[in-house]
């Protein structure tokens, strides 16, 4: 048994993460070094209800409970100590959304998820508004589309937030995002780390007829940066974390994020020229900018870092869900021939015959949309495989075009930034389950975007570990230390991430394989027309 971390533990000297992401909520405790000494995780699925991807509010906390009490067994048995007091906490979860309540803290609508594409009238209108690309999954989107479509509620909303903004909100009290969070609310202006003014009152304007009974400032949060003090847990938040009574109130907890902030976080990529590939059942990649695009695209979500600087961020809805489901029947069929393999060594097994096949994947090409892609213009999703006559169909060539199908759409918001604005990246950092498997998704992925991509082993913990560094340095930090250097210097200081190239001969094949992906996109679209 570590002494030392049990002396931490019982002192209140160690920090608590948690972040709800699509599939997973994590737990994650860290010690004073940041390295993890215990964590816990409880497995979720969205819903797909009335036409609405959604999470019921219910299942938010039992798997926050589930994931906390997991966290504090593991602690119990391997310190001999429970958990009573803490440094600091830090919630985060999935981007984007729309969670709206009335005065009385009523639920107004289901949960609508960043994975809905159901705002691209309002998102259209908006971007033209204010010369900036306002994304669908945008709380300002749906909040918009809402007043299109006359809905019941939206008179009644007091109080608007994201998933993390929510749970925060139930545990302190405070009505609050961190900046990085906030902007995919709406748009910041990163000169004040505050919702942009103007744009403000051009929104004003445009709804003065509705004659609302609120303005954006009322039922918005407020906006904290990174370092910032963002409430306390309150006794209820406690019991609400703790049904088991342990653990005490009182606790500072920081600005909630996204799982946007957090991962940039968790690979240190919060400085200019830095940047993080971010791939799990969506898939993103963002880079903090040294200056403004020239222009507005609608591929590129302008959002910022925890601290409120610029970033660049490519966002598809579509990564690994279709991937699970063809590892899923992969291990259906093994099973049925009495070879049961348990899940990490079948997607192991999957992604290394990846690297076995035809650098262009021998003329096989899958879309593996499950939901609508904005970047591509579809509304709904119909995952499909094709081949030509000629195509060598074997296994190896069938698990590379699936892998490469994760990061097609990737690719073409990427090569405007890469290209087209020449925004300049020392290198990519991934993290993210594509990237379990040690050398593959990261060698493809560098192929795909044609850039150095580095994995760290502290990246496989995730976003929980970042919120809870995040948390560590709202308590911990040095007068005006900003968050590059707390990174650099207390946190990642002597880890080193592996670093792949991109091979010659795969950019070549993802080349190939990259022609017929956007030739098959009319085939998808015509499955979308024709699948109801």
């Amino acid at each position: 048994m570590d002494n030392s971390k049990r002396q931490a533990i019982e002192g209140g000297r160690v920090s608590l993460g948690i972040e709800l992401g699509s599939t997973r909520i994590k737990a994650v405790l860290i010690g004073e070094d940041h390295v993890p000494i215990a964590s816990g995780s409880y497995a979720w699925e969205n819903r797909y209800e009335n036409s609405v991807w959604t999470y019921h509010l219910e299942d938010v906390w039992a798997g926050i409970q589930a994931a906390y009490q997991k966290l504090a067994q593991e602690v119990q048995a391997s310190y001999g100590t429970a958990i009573t007091k803490l440094s600091a906490i830090g919630f985060s979860a999935m981007m984007h959304g729309y969670l709206v309540f009335d005065k009385e803290g009523n639920q107004l609508v289901p949960f609508r998820t960043w994975r809905n594409t159901m705002t691209e009238q309002a998102a259209g209108l908006l971007t033209e508004l204010f010369s900036f690309n306002i994304p669908q999954r945008w709380s300002i989107a749906h909040l918009y589309q809402a007043l299109l479509n006359g809905e019941e509620h939206i008179h009644d909303i007091a109080f608007l937030t994201t998933l993390a903004g929510y749970v925060h909100w139930r545990l302190t009290g405070q009505k609050v995002l961190g900046v990085g969070e906030a902007s995919g609310v709406f748009p910041i202006d990163s000169s004040t780390n505050n919702y942009n003014m103007r744009m403000i009152h051009k929104f004003y304007k445009l709804i003065a007829d509705y004659n609302l009974p609120w303005t954006l400032q009322d039922i918005l949060p407020a906006v904290l940066t990174a370092g910032e003090e963002a409430g306390v847990l309150t006794e209820e938040g406690a019991r609400l974390l703790d049904p088991c009574g342990r653990l005490k109130a009182g606790i500072p907890l920081c600005p909630p994020e996204g799982d946007a902030g957090t991962g940039m976080v968790a690979t240190n990529s919060v400085a200019a020229r830095t940047g993080n590939v971010s791939a799990g059942t969506s898939v993103f990649a963002m880079v903090v900018l040294e200056k403004e695009l020239s222009k507005v695209y609608t591929e590129i979500d302008m959002v910022t870092t925890p601290t409120g600087k610029p970033v660049a961020m490519v966002h598809c809805n579509n990564c690994s869900s279709d991937l699970d489901a063809w590892a899923g029947l992969f291990g259906e069929l093994t099973e049925t021939l009495g070879a049961k393999v348990d899940k990490p060594a079948l997607y192991d097994a999957l992604y290394f015959k990846a690297l076995e096949g035809d650098a262009d994947c021998g003329g096989l090409v899958t879309c593996n949309y499950l939901s609508g892609e904005p970047i591509t213009g579809m509304e709904e999703g119909r995952p499909l495989f094709a081949r030509m006559p000629g195509s060598r169909l074997t296994l190896a060539n069938f698990m590379r075009t699936i892998l490469f199908s994760t990061m097609a759409t990737l690719k073409i918001g990427m090569d405007i930034l890469l290209q087209k604005e020449h925004v300049c990246v020392e290198q990519l950092l991934g993290h993210g389950g594509l990237f379990k498997t040690k050398g593959v998704g990261q060698r493809l992925m560098a192929a795909a975007l044609n850039t150095p991509v580095s994995v760290m082993e502290t990246a496989g913990e995730g976003g929980a570990w970042g919120i809870a560094v995040l948390a560590d340095y709202m308590k911990n930090k040095e007068q005006n230390e900003p968050l590059e250097h707390y990174l650099s210097e207390k946190v990642f200081a002597g880890r080193m991430g592996e670093c792949v190239s991109p091979n010659p001969e795969d950019v070549r094949g993802f080349e190939g394989y990259m022609q017929r992906y956007l030739q098959g996109l009319a085939v998808e679209r015509a499955a979308v027309e024709a699948l109801k």
